[in-house]
C-alpha cells in the first residue's frame, strides 16, 4: 500500500468516526489501566460488567489495595485468568501508593514496571488517557495491518514501528481506535466482512470475501 492509498485510509475513518474512542469503560486514567490489565485474553464487555460493579465501591489504588486480593477476586471472577489479574492489580496497586503517590505516571518506562503491564497495555494508557501518539498493537491492528498492506511485518513490534512510520501525522492519534474497531466488526479474522468495508478498494488482501447469497 502507497502513501495516497493509506492517507486515503485515514480520510475515511475519520469521516465515519470523527472522535474514535476505547470500548473500554472509565472515568480515570487508573481506572482505565485496571480495565486494560484486566482486558488481555478477555472481551471489553465481558471487563466492562466487572468493572461496573467493582469502580463504584474501589477505583483508586488505595481502596483496591484495603479491598485486598480474595475480595477483588470476587469482582472479577467472570474474567478469564482472573486469579492472576488480581495478584498483578493489587501488586500494581501498591507500587503505585508506594511510589507514585497513587498516581498513573505518563511515561512508559514507569508503566512498564507495573506488574501485568506490557508494551501494549502502556501504549493504551499513554495515547487514551494522556494523548500521546503511541500504537498499541493487539491482534486486530496486527491483522489488518498484514492483510490490507497497511503496515505489514511479521510480528507486533514490527508492526508497531511500522504504523508510526506509515501513519500521516495527523492521525496518528486516533488510528490505534480506528484500526481495532476495523478489525473487531469489519476486517474479522475468519471471515472479513469485504463486501461492508469503506476500504475495499485501498485494501491489498486478495481473497476479498464475497457478499453472502440473498435469498
Amino acid at each position: 500500500m502507497n502513501a495516497a492509498k493509506r492517507y486515503e485510509m485515514f480520510v475515511r475513518f475519520r469521516a465515519a468516526n470523527p472522535k474514535p474512542v476505547t470500548e473500554l469503560a472509565y472515568t480515570t486514567p487508573f481506572e482505565l489501566l485496571i480495565a486494560v490489565l484486566l482486558s488481555a485474553q478477555a472481551t471489553d464487555v465481558g471487563v466492562n460488567k466487572a468493572t461496573r460493579l467493582l469502580y463504584p465501591v474501589a477505583n483508586t489504588p488505595q481502596a483496591i489495595l484495603d479491598m485486598g486480593e480474595e475480595e477483588l477476586t470476587g469482582y472479577i471472577r467472570t474474567i478469564g485468568l482472573y486469579k492472576t489479574k488480581a495478584k498483578n492489580v493489587i501488586a500494581t496497586c501498591k507500587i503505585l501508593v508506594e511510589k507514585h503517590g497513587g498516581v498513573v505516571p505518563q511515561d512508559r518506562e514507569s508503566l512498564e514496571e507495573l506488574p501485568g503491564v506490557g508494551r501494549k497495555t502502556a501504549n493504551v494508557v499513554l495515547n487514551t488517557a494522556f494523548g500521546q501518539p503511541t500504537m498499541a498493537v493487539d491482534t486486530h491492528i496486527f491483522r489488518v495491518s498484514n492483510r490490507t498492506g497497511l503496515a505489514p511485518g511479521k510480528n507486533v513490534d514490527i508492526v508497531e514501528q511500522k504504523l508510526l512510520k506509515f501513519v500521516p501525522q495527523e492521525f496518528l492519534h486516533d488510528a490505534h481506535h480506528w484500526l481495532i474497531l476495523h478489525g473487531r466488526y469489519t476486517c474479522k479474522a475468519r471471515k472479513p466482512e469485504c463486501w461492508n468495508c469503506m476500504q475495499i478498494d485501498l485494501c491489498d488482501y486478495r481473497a476479498k470475501t464475497p457478499a453472502p447469497a440473498t435469498a
